[in-house]
């Protein structure tokens, strides 16, 4: 979405906040499938493979494999497969993974368990095909006026997704949710607190876990834990989640 919302930030909540008895104690998995390219890599030092290059090149083979072959161990305990730096070639990796093939190994077989959560950035043609594949779709907006007025133009047809949308604002937002929802014809809007600890924490190489319960836990995690049983509640076939 418009603004730097923080997408790939909201994604990485919602992973690490995601109730482990949603599926079984399976841990999601978070997938960069932005074709702008990714940001993982280089914030916590990521190799250049695995990556979401090779889960594409994958996607054709008879026997593409699982999407935890590609994924790495972030230092807050998130699995996420992480995309390369540079839109050329992770817009060939995301349209090749918004194919059929592609959206099979999104789905798995009936043997894997668990959730994906796809980060696809903006909305964009490329990511429709993810998007219309997905259980449910997060867009992530600001709480301004503009950004806002943004959402309602991006072409996401909020009657075709009424079971399937959520809105989740991020920081502050003069309006209420129930003002939200009726202007842009969104059942549910929930906001995200923009939470600078837990981001900064998020966002370093030092390993370290997310508290998501007990004492005061982070404004941003008590959020994102909100939002992460709201998605799960819903009966889901193993792809889950796309973030926008």
């Amino acid at each position: 979405m418009t603004g730097a919302p923080g997408v790939t930030t909201a994604a990485l909540a919602l992973a690490a906040a995601w109730p482990p008895e949603a599926d079984g104690g399976v841990r999601p998995v978070m997938v960069e499938a932005d074709p702008s390219g990714g940001d993982l890599m280089i914030r916590f030092g990521l190799p250049t493979a695995p990556s979401l290059l090779d889960v594409a090149a994958a996607a054709g083979k008879p026997y593409p494999g699982s999407l935890l072959g590609a994924a790495s161990e972030l230092p807050f305990g998130v699995r996420a497969v992480a995309a390369v730096p540079g839109r050329g070639p992770c817009r060939e990796a995301v349209r090749l993974l918004a194919a059929e093939t592609g959206r099979r190994v999104l789905l798995g077989d009936d043997r894997d368990r668990g959730t994906v959560l796809l980060d696809v950035g903006r909305l964009t043609e490329d990511v429709e095909p993810l998007l219309a594949a997905a259980d449910q779709v997060v867009l992530v907006a600001r709480g301004g006026a503009e950004p806002l007025t943004h959402v309602s133009v991006y072409g996401l047809d909020a009657h075709s997704y009424a079971e399937q949308l959520t809105l989740a604002v991020v920081g502050p937002c003069p309006y209420p949710a129930a003002e939200i929802e009726q202007t842009l014809g969104i059942e549910r809007v929930l906001f995200l607190p923009w939470d600078a600890k837990s981001v900064a924490a998020m966002n370093s190489a030092e390993p370290g876990g997310r508290r998501t319960a007990g004492f005061r836990p982070p404004p941003l995690m008590t959020a994102a834990r909100t939002l992460a049983r709201r998605l799960a509640a819903p009966p889901v076939h193993e792809t889950g989640t796309a973030v926008a």
